[in-house]
């Protein structure tokens, strides 16, 4: 307990500095131009620390939206322009970084992202995290049935990533796939997605659950043909599941032992991918910055707050931005409005295709409710969030967003969409209208092209809208959703540009964006998204020095190679965090 009250105060204090710092430089939030900063180093005396030469640089940054090379003091950019102009610059002690022509683009931004690390290093992984792999049935329940023999019997056995697309055997996961692992422990398949759940006997006994059990509101008790359970649940009908057997209990130590592991662990992956800003969706906080303080955080966090943490920033009169460059408060967590694109349950007005008996999907909070939760989270200063995916959820969040913003008027508020999948004008211009960010799936258009059968193409030619955002002037932001789908930046990019999946297919070709306008959504709109945008998701002097070195240009190469770029180094405030 002492040692996460001082994680805290040294949380509050460094919060506190950076903001003073910032008042103290207008220049900064204003924007100071490329070119003057060259002139204002040399009048301090000053030599920068690094300087980048004979690189492709894409500044993102419309004044000068091309460069050669660049100069970083102090962990910022201090000078963009021409490699014989930056080379001036250079002092005995520069360090000179020789890109050799390769291709450098402002640090990514994951502007939704749920960092399990302490998953991806303890549990079960019955699917691939990263990439596109197809696994056996049989080999799901051999990894759970070897967990089983480790695990006291009432105790839950557990196996995460499953995706139902990426199996082999072209079949759900069910009950009696199952069975077959434990008959004396309750037994549950997560869904990458998220919102749907696979159980065995076992744990439908112990949270009495039979087939005559009526569904509550927002869930399903799947059944088969047969009109028994199929052990597929979603949504909100898990919620009995939750209250019944044990899991694995850990001592004080060994929870701040493990969460510590899986914030360094994730960090990694992320700084391998070339992120350098990534917004958390809550997590252990404490953990993060011991990971901080130890040197091990190698990428920016956003911090999205929910439950206990969100009462306390309510109560404390803390807003959205209170923080440092590294850790920082942001939006809420994403608030629950419906269901799951990915897993089919997400709210649509239209029943959804060759499902019988009609289905339109999963609305997980009433109008009133979502009303109410808006409006205070909007009165405390702190930028709501919404998980919103089907037509009929992001009409319901707009809703509640036009009604606190009409009792509140507050400029830049920026209201968060999360997922915001299923769109039409109508929507679109509503979301323009009150500035509000949508936080788009990736990855989605090359990893899961297997699930968009489910919908049509008519369907898909209004999902994960990019085009007709941003021709609609609306930032846009990228959202991978991890563990749901992939975080890599590049796969999410090729997706954007070319709508072809990992099988060939193209879905909603009228939604496909030019490469730039990729790069942008996962660079300056991300810093959009959190009101960032004076500090990051450029490279401009002034702004924190966050880049990305990649062997090949995304604008040249083959567009169906974009996602196999190697990412050569990822540097955030001047530093490696990762290196090819």
């Amino acid at each position: 307990m002492a040692k996460s009250r001082q994680n805290r105060r040294q949380f509050i204090n460094a919060a506190g500095a950076s903001l003073a710092a910032l008042a103290g430089a207008p220049e900064l939030v204003a924007g100071v131009e490329a070119r003057q900063a060259a002139p204002q180093a040399a009048a301090a005396g000053t030599s920068p620390d690094l300087i980048v030469v004979n690189a492709k640089v894409y500044t993102m940054d419309p004044r000068t939206p091309r460069a050669e090379a660049f100069a970083v003091s102090g962990g910022r950019f201090v000078a963009v322009g021409s490699t014989s102009d930056i080379r001036n610059l250079a002092g005995k002690n520069t360090q000179t970084f020789d890109a050799k022509g390769m291709t450098v683009v402002p640090g990514f931004i994951d502007c939704h992202n749920h960092a399990g690390g302490e998953v991806l290093l303890n549990e079960v992984l019955v699917g691939n995290p990263f990439e596109v792999e197809f696994v056996s049935i049989r080999s799901i329940i051999g990894k759970l049935r070897e967990r089983a023999q480790k695990t006291p019997a009432g105790q839950w056995v557990e196996g995460y990533f499953f995706d139902d697309t990426k199996v082999s055997d072209k079949r759900l996961i069910n009950i009696h796939d199952l069975d077959e692992v434990s008959s004396e422990h309750p037994v549950i398949v997560r869904h990458r997605g998220g919102h749907t759940y696979f159980y065995n006997s076992k744990a439908f006994q112990m949270a009495g659950i039979t087939k005559d059990t009526p569904n509550p509101m927002g869930g399903t008790y799947d059944k088969d043909a047969s009109g028994n359970l199929s052990g597929r649940v979603t949504d909100l009908a898990s919620a009995p599941f939750n209250k019944v057997g044990t899991r694995r209990t850990y001592t004080p130590a060994e929870i701040e032992v493990r969460a510590r592991e899986g914030v360094a662990h994730i960090s990694k992956q992320f700084a391998r991918y070339g992120l350098t800003t990534v917004h958390h969706e809550g997590g252990n906080l404490p953990a993060m910055q011991d990971v901080r303080a130890r040197g091990d955080l190698k990428h920016r966090i956003s911090y999205e707050v929910n439950g206990r943490s969100l009462e306390a920033m309510i109560s404390a009169g803390i807003q959205s931005g209170f923080g440092d460059d590294w850790i920082k408060l942001g939006a809420t967590s994403e608030h629950t409005v419906d269901g799951s694109f990915s897993e089919r349950t997400m709210a649509l007005s239209t029943p959804y295709p060759n499902v019988t008996p009609p289905y339109k999907g999963n609305v997980t909070e009433t109008q009133e409710t979502l009303n109410v939760w808006d409006e205070r989270v909007h009165r405390a200063g702190i930028q709501v969030n919404c998980h919103a995916n089907g037509d009929v959820a992001i009409d319901m969040y707009l809703t509640a967003m036009e009604r606190a913003l009409k009792l509140l008027p507050r400029a830049n508020a920026r209201p968060k969409i999360t997922h915001c999948t299923m769109l039409n004008p109508s929507l679109i211009a509503r979301m323009k209208a009150m500035g509000a960010v949508p936080a788009l799936f990736t990855t989605y258009a090359y990893y899961n092209p297997d699930k968009f059968v489910y919908y049509g193409e008519e369907f898909m030619k209004n999902a994960m809208a990019f085009r007709s955002l941003i021709d609609a002037g609306i930032y846009a932001c990228a959202g991978s959703d991890f563990s749901p789908g992939p975080f890599a930046p590049l796969m999410g990019i090729q997706g954007m540009v070319t709508r072809r999946g990992w099988d060939g297919k193209i879905w909603g070709a009228n939604q496909k964006i030019s490469v730039s306008e990729a790069i942008a959504v996962n660079t300056y709109n991300g810093a959009w998204a959190s009101g960032e945008e004076a500090l990051k998701g450029s490279i401009a002097a002034g702004k924190l020095a966050d880049y990305v070195v990649l062997a090949d240009d995304p604008h040249t190469v083959d567009v169906e190679k974009i996602k196999d770029i190697q990412i050569v180094r990822t540097v955030v405030g001047g530093t490696i965090s990762h290196q090819a």
